[in-house]
């Protein structure tokens, strides 16, 4: 019998066109300083009224379809779209990103909503898709696209206390995947799963456009089920052990201070280890999958996959290296996996030229990001008709037009019309 192999065949990530100095926003703000500090957040990715999760998981998955050959894009047989940023409470994102893709009919359209786990839920059923041979050959489509938008009145000190720190590590963003058993970039290791999840109220959005919870169980929950997922894992897998095991580890990362405190609590109840050896362990395994997260800011399900673009990209394969990645979203679900990247994979991952990308990215000031932040109320979940204004911040146009990427147009009768630049 075959040996069973599936994972990433290919992979991109699209971080806007606007982004904001996080420093000077906690300055504005007047937040505390040494709790922003905590944060180990730089930059975050600011969406203009015309950028939604369509245009960004659109823009996300346009460069690895381009490099398909037509024979190619119609073995994509499935898109799994990954958000809790949707449009509609019926209607799928991926009818859109499907249709402004040009994707061949004879495919599956669905959506998952799953808080900051929808994307690894999205890329294991893309997984077990492809292991099942049910349709040899075949390709998946999968984007975790989501953005947080705040208006005027969830500003500054209109947000509660312990809220007023999702605004600096509220991001946007989306990551594609293009997931079969040609796993270039990234081979999962069949069967090495963990899985842990329970009720709890963490954070949640009771509406569209909002976001409520206690941060401290946030954190607490997201802890237990590090532990608890891993564990799971270790009992399924023979022989491994936390330390030794992965040459790296990606997190989930709503911002750089929650994974360091995930791994430091890991290292001292799975290995014994003192603080100097935490630190090094840190700098070696799990810094270089924050890199990109710091500047982007927390996208929810996309953001564990940003932070293995991250690892892919700034650190050393020349021999194969096991990723041990966690996933987690509120509510509550996780997961800890891993999986096999290689130099081929990483030079797959390099022509991508991410940090070139958000280099690229218009720098908002402050009163722009205040304009921003009036301006989003135009168009909050469940607006009928709108004509969008793309010249609100002519750099940020003058960006998207030379990139020629796709935005939203218009919304007539609640249907989304976008036009490329």
């Amino acid at each position: 019998m075959n040996e069973r192999i599936a994972g990433i065949e290919s992979i991109n990530f699209y971080g806007g066109s606007a982004f904001l100095d996080v420093q000077s926003l906690a300055k504005y703000r007047n937040l505390d300083t040494e709790r922003f500090e905590n944060l180990l957040m730089k930059e975050k990715t600011v969406p203009l009224p015309y950028e939604d999760p369509v245009s960004f998981g659109v823009n996300a998955a346009k460069p690895l379809i381009d490099k398909l050959s037509e024979q190619e894009k119609d073995r994509i047989e499935m898109v799994i779209t990954c958000t809790e940023s949707g449009i509609d409470f019926g209607k799928s994102i991926s009818t859109y990103i499907h249709h402004y893709l040009g994707l061949n009919r004879n495919c599956r359209l669905f959506e998952l909503k799953n808080a900051c786990y929808s994307g690894t839920a999205g890329f294991q059923t893309a997984v077990n898709f492809i292991l099942s041979q049910a349709s040899p050959g075949a390709k998946v489509l999968v984007v975790a696209t989501d953005l947080t938008r705040f208006s005027t009145a969830d500003a500054g000190e209109a947000l509660m206390a312990d809220w007023s720190f999702a605004e600096p590590s509220g991001g946007a963003g989306a990551v594609a995947m293009i997931v079969s058993d040609k796993p270039i970039v990234y081979q999962v290791d069949v069967g090495a799963n963990g899985y842990y999840g329970y009720e709890v109220m963490d954070t949640c959005r009771p509406i569209p456009d909002s976001e409520a919870g206690n941060a401290d169980l946030s954190l607490m929950s997201y802890l237990d089920c590090c532990e608890a997922s891993y564990i799971e894992y270790e009992k399924r897998v023979e022989g491994v052990n936390y330390k030794d095991s992965f040459h790296y580890l990606v997190f989930h990362t709503p911002f750089g201070g929650m994974v360091k405190g995930a791994h430091r609590k890991m290292m001292r109840k799975m290995c014994k280890a003192k603080p100097e050896e935490i630190q090094i362990d840190y700098n070696q395994r799990v810094f270089p999958g924050l890199t990109y997260c710091q500047r982007v800011g927390n996208i929810m399900g996309a953001t564990v996959f940003l932070s293995m673009l991250s690892t892919i990209d700034y650190g050393s394969f020349e021999s194969p290296k096991r990723l041990g990645c966690f996933s987690y979203g509120s509510g509550c679900c996780s997961e800890f996996y891993s999986g096999i990247v290689t130099s081929s994979g990483q030079a797959k991952v390099q022509e991508l030229g991410i940090k070139q990308h958000l280099d690229e990215r218009y720098e908002l000031s402050i009163e722009e990001y205040e304009e921003l932040l009036s301006s989003n109320i135009s168009i909050m979940f469940g607006t009928r008709n709108v004509k969008l204004n793309l010249d609100l911040i002519p750099g940020v146009l003058e960006i998207n037009k030379r990139r020629g990427r796709l935005v939203l147009n218009e919304i007539n009768e609640y249907h989304r019309e976008y036009i490329w630049l």
